[in-house]
């Protein structure tokens, strides 16, 4: 009669340890998805600064058309960003065109004494700051999650339960480039 407990007890010892591991899985999978999000939020704060800051300096520079053009396209890839790879290469390309406007003002010195152009370049370097914050924290939770399902037991069941890693948000490969701006034209 006490055979048949035996068996029983490691049915449930192997779902409790299964359930835990399941558990743990989805807590993670939403700790990246939360994460994702702040880094949304903040690229979202950027986009929406730099309506203002662009409009600040075509009073200036009005032919500096070029790099307003590319700031929007930028801008535009960014926001219909589907994944966190196209995220991080529009990310890339809208700040190598925002470095080109800010150069931009160190030709108008009156650009420069703006106060609400001062004010605009301020909060996109706070929010360039952010932004670089959320995205180390997002790749650190990547980075659990990941490691979570790639090691044992929770290899076995991670795939098969639907759990797949995630992608990094890795920077461009030009984006250790420093952007070349030209006042010459």
């Amino acid at each position: 009669m006490k055979k048949w407990l035996i068996p029983v007890g490691i049915i449930l010892i192997l779902g409790m340890i299964l359930s835990s591991g399941y558990n743990n899985l989805v807590t993670l999978s939403e700790t990246v998805d939360s994460s994702w999000s702040q880094v949304e939020n903040q690229l979202q704060r950027r986009a929406d600064l730099i309506p203002n800051l662009v409009n600040t300096v075509k009073g200036y520079a009005e032919h500096e058309s070029e790099v307003f053009t590319d700031i929007a396209d930028a801008r535009s890839r960014l926001i219909g960003a589907g994944s966190v790879g196209e995220a991080a290469e529009a990310d890339a390309e809208l700040s190598s065109a925002l470095s080109r406007l800010l150069a931009i003002s160190e030709s108008y010195p009156l650009l420069k004494a703006d106060a609400n152009f001062r004010g605009l370049q301020d909060e996109l370097a706070g929010t360039e700051n952010r932004i670089a914050t959320t995205r180390m924290d997002y790749n650190n939770v990547v980075q659990t999650y990941n490691t979570k399902i790639k090691r044992i037991p929770t290899a076995f069941y991670a795939g098969i339960l639907g759990f797949d890693e995630r992608e990094y948000f890795k920077a461009d490969a030009g984006a250790q480039e420093t952007p070349t701006v030209d006042f010459s034209k």
